[in-house]
């Protein structure tokens, strides 16, 4: 018997941050693609400390997740709590 997957997705803002917070995220960069005050470059989710990731405000954050039109897509097993989640573009099937 195989696990039965479930997808969700969405652009609500709150709905993002709670889920972050909620498993001790924070918003984030990959530091080499940003550029300050201008862009923030490739957006991230960190659990933990990496030095190749910068963290960033949730305004920047949210910014750069609307400049670039994406949605947020949570995939789990089972409806079980899980980190697992992917930025997708929001017209994506």
């Amino acid at each position: 018997m195989t696990a039965q997957h479930e997808t969700k997705r969405t652009t609500d803002h709150d709905e993002i941050r709670r889920w972050v917070e909620s498993r001790e995220g924070w918003p984030s960069t990959v530091a080499e693609t940003s550029a300050p005050d201008e862009d923030a470059g490739v957006l991230r989710i960190a659990f933990r400390d990496d030095p190749a990731l910068e963290k960033i405000s949730w305004e920047d954050f949210f910014e750069k997740f609307e400049d670039e039109e994406l949605a947020f897509q949570e995939r789990t097993r089972d409806g079980s709590r899980s980190r697992f989640f992917k930025f997708v573009e929001r017209d994506a099937d």
